[in-house]
């Protein structure tokens, strides 16, 4: 609790004082649920994913749970309509693609303090409809339910909700209570927009088994200028190396906020908390130092050391150097496509450089958007075979995101 605490970590816990010397007397098991609802997490998930590893850091078990069973359903929590609803084969994919990325920051095994990944699909699929209401939905008061924020929202806004949303606080509480009794596990982690589900889950465990339960959630992380943690103009900023490139990763933290750098180190990366008060006070031109250690801690964390020396050397040989290196995002053009000519709005969208025609005609207009350094000043520009006939070109948006174009 004290690492997470330090950290920047904690925001809510139900019983800091009893979990504290619960935790100095044993190895704890303790989880945390991921719903699969696409084939990648995003670093909105990061913080939850840092927690697990911080727990198995100081001597105690994390759980990852896979909601198989409860992705079914989806979360309501935070939404005013329902989620997309996914086939089996849809939610196995993703959660084929989720779990990769916890090998990079957990160790699983058999031990003691090893991570273990289990599906609530294992037991949810098992259950009697009329036996579950009997013996779980009895401990549930509409009234109650009424009262929490996801459903509240709802009301409060006339968007429908359906009895199948409003049971996922139940089958969430129920996991609990599984793992329990099958882990010993005392300790659910989340976000705070779950604060609600998990004391669901705490009093629960205290009706059915008469079990003490902890629940310890983190606020959820901003951007200083408000804007939500994970999510860029050009969309999610993925963990899996399949979903966004290294290098496209390492840039995402590169280009944090000066106001950010501090935070992200305590809670991105496991550098001790003397160098990060170090880096952190750092500012004109030297913060950018700071930043450059945070994206390549952070990288290596999700994706590898040489991932991230690829991507930091990338950076420097773009950035610093000038050149067009060889690891920067790339985009093959197929020649019968450039013998009438590609047009510069188009272009700038495939390359994910921009995400409407609008945002690539307001780079134009301020000089932003350039083809081999140089800036377009004709939104009608068109990239011909002739263009790229002695080799790759680099496509620019700003001083800091690039793709290299290539002719096949």
């Amino acid at each position: 609790m004290r690492v997470l605490d330090e950290r920047g970590f904690l925001f809510q816990t139900t019983d800091a004082d009893g979990l504290d010397k619960l935790a100095l007397s044993k190895s704890l098991p303790c989880y945390i649920g991921f719903d699969c609802t696409a084939p990648s997490l995003h670093v909105g998930s990061l913080v939850q994913i840092m927690m697990l590893r911080w727990a198995q850091k100081t001597g105690h078990k994390p759980i990852v749970l896979m909601g198989g069973g409860t992705t079914r359903i989806g979360d309501p929590t935070g939404r005013d309509d329902m989620r997309k609803e996914l086939d089996d084969t849809a939610i196995a994919a993703n959660m084929e693609g989720i779990k990769s990325i916890f090998s990079r920051f957990l160790t699983f095994g058999d031990g003691d303090t090893d991570a273990v990944m289990v599906n609530n699909a294992d037991w949810l699929d098992e259950l009697n409809y009329v036996e579950f209401l009997q013996n779980v939905g009895r401990h549930f008061t509409i009234n109650r339910m009424l009262t929490f924020d996801s459903v509240k929202m709802r009301l409060e806004r006339e968007q429908p909700m359906t009895f199948l949303e409003f049971n996922y606080m139940i089958l969430q509480a129920y996991d609990f209570v599984e793992l329990s009794r099958r882990f010993n596990c005392q300790v659910q982690l989340g976000g705070s927009d779950q604060w609600g589900n998990i004391v669901n889950g705490i009093e629960l465990g205290r009706r059915m088994d008469d079990a003490s339960f902890y629940g310890v959630t983190s606020a959820l992380i901003t951007k200083s200028d408000g804007t939500k943690m994970g999510k860029t103009a050009q969309g999610a900023v993925w963990l899996n190396d399949d979903a966004l490139p290294a290098y496209d990763y390492y840039q995402f933290w590169r280009n944090s906020t000066d106001d950010d750098v501090g935070r992200f180190l305590r809670l991105f990366t496991e550098l001790d908390m003397a160098e990060i008060a170090h880096l952190e006070a750092l500012d004109g031109a030297e913060i950018n130092d700071a930043k450059k250690i945070l994206a390549f801690e952070a990288t290596r964390l999700a994706r590898g050391v040489e991932a991230a020396r690829e991507a930091e050397r990338t950076a420097r040989e773009t950035f610093e150097q000038g050149a067009m290196s060889e690891g920067l995002p790339t985009l093959e053009l197929a020649t019968s496509r450039l013998l009438e000519g590609i047009g510069v709005l188009d272009l700038f969208i495939e390359a994910g450089l921009a995400s409407s025609r609008k945002e690539v005609r307001r780079l134009i207009s301020q000089g932003g958007a350039r083809i081999d350094d140089q800036p377009i000043t004709d939104e009608g520009h068109m990239l011909l075979s002739a263009d790229l006939a002695e080799g790759p070109i680099k496509l620019s948006s700003g001083r800091k995101r690039h793709v290299i174009l290539k002719m096949v």
